[in-house]
């Protein structure tokens, strides 16, 4: 589905996203088999490893640009999802999570020329013990900033996920395949803006993530290792 979100700054400028989000597609998680010996090839683990975390086969093509691109990062306070039943912290009470694993993004400009980028992003999300059902969308956002200053646009976007049976974790790939950037002239470089990247989540959850708590056990562990003490803990 493509998206378009336009809004107008001063008498210089204007920024637009016009996005298209990939369908999510998600395999199961795990990180790869028991290791089989010393004589294993490297390559071949690194290979299956990849194909089981549906990790991107490879960056995104490299654009040509007359400047630095944009900076894209996620935002740390929306980094994180994390889903409580009754808002009690603990693994036990665990329903969904999500997280932000990997970005990659190239941009194009010259001249006077709007700048255009691509990004493609990495979400690994988890089904916990107090999770309702196999199915979960979850909401993620993109904005564009004047780097460091105000936000010029932003746009939402869902990202629906379905766990297999005894599933607790997929991955997904989501790719923004143009978001463009009008500069006022030539002299505005790519360096000017940034991209942030984040989950649509609760004042809540961005606490929980401000403060750097994390589970020392995975949501979808049995009952037993999901109540020992110290299943969360700040840095």
């Amino acid at each position: 589905m493509r998206r378009t979100l336009s809004v107008a700054l001063s008498a210089l400028m204007a920024l637009s996203i016009a996005a298209t989000a990939a369908t999510a597609h998600a395999q199961a998680g795990g990180r790869g088999g028991q290791d089989q010996g010393g004589g294993d090839d490297q390559a071949a683990k690194k290979k299956k490893r990849d194909d089981e975390w549906n990790q991107p086969k490879a960056p995104l093509a490299q654009l040509r640009n007359a400047g630095p691109c944009p900076y894209v990062k996620v935002l740390y306070d929306a980094s994180r999802y994390v889903e409580f039943k009754d808002g009690k912290e603990s693994a036990a009470q665990t329903a969904y999570t999500g997280e932000i694993q990997g970005l990659s993004s190239g941009c194009a400009y010259k001249s006077n020329d709007p700048i255009k980028m691509q990004v493609q992003m990495l979400f690994e999300l988890g089904r916990g013990p107090q999770a309702t059902g196999n199915q979960k969308t979850y909401r993620y956002w993109v904005a564009v900033t004047e780097r460091n200053k105000d936000v010029l646009a932003k746009e939402y976007f869902d990202l629906p996920v379905t766990f297999r049976d005894g599933q607790d974790r997929v991955y997904a790939t989501e790719t923004l395949k143009t978001i463009t950037i009008p500069r006022a002239d030539e002299k505005v470089s790519g360096g000017n803006f940034e991209v942030l990247i984040g989950f649509d989540v609760t004042p809540e959850m961005a606490a929980f993530n401000r403060d750097g708590k994390r589970f020392r056990v995975n949501a979808g562990q049995t009952q037993q290792a999901q109540t020992q003490p110290g299943n969360v803990a700040k840095p």
